[in-house]
C-alpha cells in the first residue's frame, strides 16, 4: 500500500476503542474486527500486501500455529490504546492492552507493509518479538525475526515523493468506502482466476471419464471375442500333437473347415495354451454381463463432475469455490485416500460424497453410528457423510455440507429440502435406498437459471 492510504487509514483506525477479534483466515490474511462489528483484513501477501474492508469471512481451514494461537490469546477482546505509523515508513503499530492481563500490560500488533519486510509482528513493551506471521533465520537477513529476539529497525531508506503521495487524498469519512472498494475489485478479480482454475481442473476430471466412457467395448463385440477365445481354445486342444514348443502361431481348419491361423501366447507351455485362451473366453462372457454396470458407473461419475462445473460457474464468492473443490490437502492429510466417493474438509471436519449408487451403499458401510448422515429429500441425490467423532457440530458445517449435498447432485436451479439425521437412524433397504427417522431438515437454495424438465 501507499504511505498516504496508510496515513489516513490510521486516522480512521483512531476512532476505534477495542478489538473484538483477531484471527488468520487465509494463510497470509488477518481478520481484525474494531468495535464489535467492523471487519477489516490485512493481506500481508509479499508484493502485494494491502487493506481491505469487508463483511467478517469464515477462515478455508483452522490455523492452529503459536502466531494464531497468541493472536487471539492476546489481541482478541484487547483494548485498543494507540495506533501509529512509524518512521515515515510504511510500518503500521497498534497499542493494544490485552483483555487477560491482570495488569495493565501493553503488546504491540505491527504491520509491515514494506516488500520484501513484509510481516505481522507481535511485540511485548521491551521491543522484544513474542511471535510473528513469518520467521526469518540469521541466514536470509540480518534482521532477524523469531521469538525471543529483540525487533530490530527496518533500516531507512531513501523515499522519492511521487504524485500518488501528494495530490490523491482520501478523506476519513470516506475511508470505508475506500476499503471496501478494494475489496470488491479483489473479490472480483480473484474469483474469475479461481474460477478458471477450479473449471480447468473439473473439467479434465470429467474428460478422463468421457475418455474411458469411448473406449468401453461394445457388449455385441465382448460376446462375440467370447465365442472367438473358446473356437482358439478348442482348437488348440485338438492341435495339441501338432504345437512344437518354439512355435508362435498354429495354422490348422476351423470346425466349418475354413482355414484359420491362432496366434500362439509366449512364454506358457503348450499343455496349458487352451487354458489361457478359456480364461480369456471367460472374461470377455463376464464383462459382457457387467459392462452395463461400468458404463452406469462411469456415467454417473461424469455427471457428479458435471454439476460441479455447473455449481463453479454460479459461485459467488471464493469460499462457496473452495468447498467445491479444495486446494490440495496439507501434509497431514496428504495419505488420505477414498477408494469410493470423494473427502472433503469444512472446518476441519471430514466430509464424504458419494458420486453414485454404489459409493452411497459403500458410505453408510463406512459410516459410525453418530456421523450425520444426509440426503435431498424426495430424489435421487449424493449421501453426504460427517465425521463427527461423537463431537456436536457447528451449524456452519451443515448448511456448507447440505449445500455440498445440493450442488453435486443437480445443475437445476431452486429450493431442496435436505434431511439430516445420525448414521445409526438410517436404515438401509437395498442398495443404498434408505429410511430414516429422528431426522432435521435445512432448506437450500441454488442458483442459477433454473431447469424444468
Amino acid at each position: 500500500m501507499k504511505l498516504y492510504e496508510l496515513e489516513v487509514i490510521t486516522r480512521r483506525f483512531k476512532k476505534f476503542d477495542f478489538v473484538s477479534r483477531a484471527r488468520r483466515i487465509e494463510n497470509n490474511t488477518i481478520e481484525l474486527t474494531l468495535d464489535r462489528d467492523r471487519s477489516y483484513f490485512f493481506n500481508m501477501t509479499r508484493g502485494h500486501s494491502l487493506i481491505y474492508k469487508a463483511p467478517s469471512q469464515r477462515p478455508l481451514q483452522g490455523y492452529n500455529a503459536p502466531f494464531d494461537t497468541l493472536l487471539h490469546s492476546l489481541v482478541s477482546a484487547s483494548r485498543l490504546i494507540d495506533i501509529e505509523i512509524l518512521g515515515g515508513d510504511r510500518v503500521m503499530r497498534l497499542t493494544l492492552s490485552p483483555k487477560s492481563s491482570y495488569k495493565n500490560k501493553i503488546i504491540y500488533l505491527q504491520f509491515e507493509f514494506t516488500g520484501k519486510n513484509t510481516n505481522a509482528i507481535l511485540i511485548d513493551e521491551s521491543g522484544v518479538i513474542i511471535e510473528a506471521l513469518r520467521h526469518i533465520d540469521a541466514d536470509s537477513s540480518f534482521r532477524v525475526i523469531r521469538p525471543g529476539i529483540e525487533l530490530l529497525d527496518i533500516p531507512p531508506h531513501d523515499r522519492v515523493a511521487d504524485s500518488s503521495d501528494i495530490d490523491h487524498t482520501i478523506d476519513i469519512d470516506s475511508v470505508d468506502n475506500y476499503l471496501e472498494d478494494i475489496y470488491l475489485k479483489i473479490e472480483t478479480k480473484r474469483l474469475q482466476e479461481l474460477k478458471k482454475q477450479k473449471l480447468a481442473t473439473i473439467s479434465k476430471k470429467s474428460q478422463k471419464l468421457t475418455k474411458l466412457l469411448s473406449n468401453l467395448p461394445d457388449q455385441e463385440r465382448l460376446s462375440e471375442l467370447e465365442r472367438e477365445y473358446k473356437i482358439y481354445a478348442n482348437l488348440i486342444l485338438a492341435n495339441l500333437y501338432q504345437i512344437k514348443p518354439y512355435d508362435k502361431r498354429l495354422e490348422t481348419y476351423d470346425f466349418d473347415g475354413d482355414p484359420i491361423t491362432i496366434n500362439l501366447p509366449k512364454d506358457i507351455k503348450v499343455n496349458r495354451m487352451s487354458d489361457y485362451y478359456f480364461n480369456l473366453s471367460k472374461r470377455a462372457k463376464n464383462k459382457a454381463v457387467n459392462i452395463h454396470i461400468e458404463r452406469e458407473n462411469l456415467e454417473s461419475k461424469k455427471l457428479f463432475y458435471d454439476n460441479i462445473y455447473h455449481s463453479i460457474k454460479q459461485a459467488k464468492t471464493p469460499y462457496e469455490l473452495e468447498l467445491l473443490v479444495p486446494k490440495r490437502a496439507k501434509s497431514q492429510r496428504k495419505k488420505e485416500r477414498l477408494k469410493d466417493g470423494e473427502l472433503f474438509w469444512i472446518e476441519d471436519y471430514k466430509v464424504f460424497v458419494g458420486r453414485n449408487s454404489n459409493e452411497n451403499q459403500k458410505l453408510l458401510e463406512m459410516a459410525k453410528s453418530n456421523d450425520l448422515w444426509m440426503h435431498i429429500r424426495d430424489m435421487r441425490s449424493s449421501h453426504v457423510i460427517i465425521r463427527t467423532d461423537k463431537q456436536n457440530l457447528p451449524s456452519s458445517v451443515i448448511e456448507a455440507a447440505a449445500k455440498l449435498c445440493v450442488d453435486f447432485s443437480t445443475k437445476n436451479a431452486g429450493e431442496y429440502e435436505v434431511d439430516y439425521t445420525k448414521r445409526k437412524f438410517v436404515k438401509v433397504q437395498e442398495g443404498s435406498s434408505v429410511l430414516y427417522n429422528k431426522y432435521e431438515t435445512i432448506r437450500v437454495r441454488k442458483e442459477g437459471i433454473e431447469i424444468r424438465e
